[in-house]
């Protein structure tokens, strides 16, 4: 073992001893568990922060796979202002793409690495509680007109009842979570992926939130790479907003990670999700590799 690694391994040791016993929620998008070898490098990082004492719980997503798919067989999908409408059959390949074939590989590359997982979706346990959607009016960007949009078979989240988390993770295991969930009739609905990792991380006290990305952080001008953000806090960020330096999807993004650390997240991080060894460096070095938001 060289000089370079017994010293990472010394920097490495205040933040395992800080986080010992914490929660941290990390959110997979569908881009990242694609590709088998990047899954396989994440379930090795992941499984370290479990063996550190970490509590891990992993949510997921899945539209990229969940498109193709659709396209194999035919379904036509409609997406309006970057929200999927979920119809019957969609909801029926959400079904099988999230709870089955993306959940399923997630829990093999843990279990290839020791790891007891567990697979759920919101259903399970009763875990999230949702309701349908409602009818929002939309622009029709064509014509200039409002018109109503129905989303199907979207939800909404309600509540989130953590005694089945509560109960896995204290037994040891790392539950990975599907972004479907239910109302009180067993109505299942498609539930977005990113709202499923907010509210859990709030309802479990989460010190931190992780949003695995196509991008490594956040930027103040997305074609220049040296504009990257190492650290943000929240009242920069609506500055941000305010000033006009935060443009088009960057301005929802900064609200809800705001909004989330105001309800009591320790610290919300956007980082590569294709990266190697991206999550390990951002918790266990003083550097990091993405954008950490903190509540300020």
């Amino acid at each position: 073992m060289n000089i370079e690694t017994l010293d990472l391994l010394r920097e490495a040791l205040p933040y395992i001893q800080r986080f010992q016993g914490k929660t941290f929620i990390v959110k997979f998008s569908g881009k990242v568990t694609e590709n088998r070898e990047n899954l396989a490098s994440l379930a090795e990082e992941l499984a370290l922060l479990h063996q550190v004492g970490i509590r891990v719980c992993v949510t997921h997503g899945g539209g990229k796979q969940l498109t193709e798919l659709a396209q194999k067989l035919g379904v036509v999908q409609t997406v309006i202002e970057g929200r999927r409408v979920t119809d019957d059959d969609t909801l029926d390949l959400a079904k099988m793409i999230f709870r089955g074939k993306i959940n399923t590989e997630i829990l093999a590359q843990l279990r290839g690495r020791g790891i007891d997982a567990v697979g759920l979706s919101g259903v399970d346990g009763g875990v999230i509680k949702a309701v349908r959607r409602p009818p929002k009016n939309v622009v029709n960007k064509e014509t200039g007109l409002v018109e109503s949009v129905d989303y199907g078979n979207v939800g909404d989240i309600v509540e989130v009842d953590t005694h089945l988390l509560e109960l896995l993770l204290g037994g040891g295991y790392l539950p990975v979570i599907s972004s479907l969930a239910a109302d009180d009739s067993g109505k299942v609905f498609n539930i977005n992926a990113d709202t499923i990792a907010a509210e859990i991380a709030v309802s479990l006290k989460a010190e931190k939130l992780i949003l695995l990305s196509d991008v490594n952080g956040i930027y103040l001008d997305p074609n220049d790479k040296s504009s990257k953000l190492d650290r943000l806090s929240t009242v920069d960020a609506f500055k941000m907003i305010k000033s006009g330096k935060a443009t088009g999807g960057m301005i929802p993004k900064l609200q809800s990670l705001a909004s989330l650390l105001s309800r009591g997240v320790g610290s919300a991080h956007v980082i590569s999700g294709s990266e190697r060894n991206a999550l390990l460096a951002e918790v266990f070095t003083d550097e990091g590799t993405g954008t950490m938001i903190v509540a300020t």
